[in-house]
C-alpha cells in the first residue's frame, strides 16, 4: 500500500473519530452566555468588600444529591473554615446549616471534626464538634458559580459562625473564581461522550444486561451506546466494553454498527476513537482529575 493510501487512510480514521467523539460545546457555550447575560461577570465590588482575612465577629443572623462519601476539597469547592471554641453538638449546626442547604441545594457540603478525623454531617450525628469546613462547588457543567452568589454564601456561613460563637477563615474570592474558571476550562474541553448505534429491524433484542459503565438506550429504529468519558474510571477500556457490547448486539440481531450519520463502522475506526479517549484521560489526569474518581464526578455533574 502507497504511502499516499496510508495518508488517507489514516485521515480517514480521525475523521471518523471527530464525528464520533462529540461534546457538549454548544450546550455548555450556551449556558455561558445566559450566565454572562444574566449573572454577574464583571468584577464585583462585594469581593473587596470582605476582609480575606480571619473574622472574629460575624453579621448577626438573619436535598442534597451528593454522595455520602463526598467532601468539601479545595480544587473545586470554596471552602470556609469555622473553630469552635467549646464543642458544640452535631445537631446544632445541621439545624442552622439547613437554611444554607436550602438555598443552595447540593452545591453546598459541611464536615465537621470532633478531634477523631473529618466526617461529613448529617441528621442523626451526635458528636460534639470543634471544627467545620463549609464548601460551595464551584464548578459543574453548569459553569462557575456567580459572583453575588458566592458572596452571599460566605455571607450566609459567617451568620452560622456568629450563631455558633466560632472564629472563620476564608480564602480570598477573588483568586478562588480564578481557579474555578480555569478549571472550568478544562471541563469544557474534555466534556465529552461517544455514542455508537446499531440499527436494523431486530435492534431491541439480547440487549446488554448487568453493570456496565455506558448507557444503553433503545428507540424505534436502532439502540444507541453513550459513554460519559470523564465520569469513566478508564475510558478507553470502557468504550471498548461498550463497542463490542454493541457489535454482539449488531451480530445477533442482523443489525449493523453505525454513527451518528448512519455511516457504517469498522475496527479500525473504533481503534482510533479509543486512541483519541486516551488522550482525554491523559489530559484529565494531567491536571489532576482522574476520570471516574469522585472529583470528576462532582466536576462532571
Amino acid at each position: 500500500m502507497s504511502e499516499l493510501t496510508l495518508g488517507l487512510a489514516a485521515i480517514g480514521m480521525a475523521v471518523v473519530a471527530a464525528v464520533l467523539v462529540y461534546n457538549y460545546t454548544q450546550e455548555r457555550r450556551a449556558r455561558r452566555e445566559a450566565q454572562r447575560v444574566f449573572g454577574s461577570t464583571h468584577a464585583d465590588a462585594l469581593l473587596d468588600e470582605v476582609p480575606s482575612t480571619e473574622i472574629h465577629s460575624a453579621k448577626p443572623s438573619r436535598k442534597a444529591e451528593m454522595r455520602a462519601s463526598d467532601m468539601p476539597d479545595g480544587r473545586l469547592d470554596y471552602v470556609i473554615e469555622l473553630e469552635i471554641g467549646r464543642g458544640t453538638l452535631s445537631a446544632t449546626v445541621v439545624e442552622h446549616w439547613r437554611l444554607v442547604e436550602q438555598r443552595f441545594a447540593h452545591r453546598a457540603l459541611i464536615a465537621g471534626a470532633d478531634g477523631d478525623g473529618w466526617r461529613r454531617l448529617a441528621v442523626g450525628d451526635v458528636r460534639s464538634l470543634t471544627a467545620l469546613r463549609a464548601a460551595l462547588q464551584m464548578v459543574s457543567r453548569s459553569g462557575v458559580v456567580g459572583d453575588t452568589e458566592l458572596v452571599e454564601f460566605r455571607s450566609e456561613v459567617e451568620t452560622l459562625a456568629a450563631a455558633l460563637g466560632a472564629r472563620v477563615s476564608a480564602p480570598e474570592m477573588r483568586g478562588e473564581l480564578d481557579k474555578a474558571r480555569t478549571l472550568d476550562a478544562l471541563c469544557s474541553e474534555t466534556d465529552i461522550q461517544v455514542a455508537l448505534h446499531v440499527a436494523g429491524s431486530t435492534v431491541g433484542q439480547g440487549l446488554p444486561d448487568g453493570e456496565h459503565e455506558f448507557r444503553v438506550e433503545p428507540q424505534a429504529d436502532r439502540v444507541s451506546f453513550i459513554l460519559d468519558v470523564p465520569r469513566s474510571l478508564q475510558p478507553a477500556r470502557a468504550f471498548e466494553s461498550m463497542a463490542r457490547a454493541a457489535r454482539q448486539l449488531a451480530d445477533a440481531g442482523g443489525g449493523r454498527l453505525v454513527d451518528d450519520n448512519g455511516n457504517l463502522l469498522d475496527e479500525r475506526a473504533l481503534r482510533a476513537i479509543e486512541t483519541e479517549l486516551e488522550a482525554v484521560r491523559t489530559r484529565l489526569a494531567d491536571a489532576g482529575v482522574e476520570p471516574g474518581s469522585e472529583l470528576a464526578l462532582r466536576l462532571f455533574s
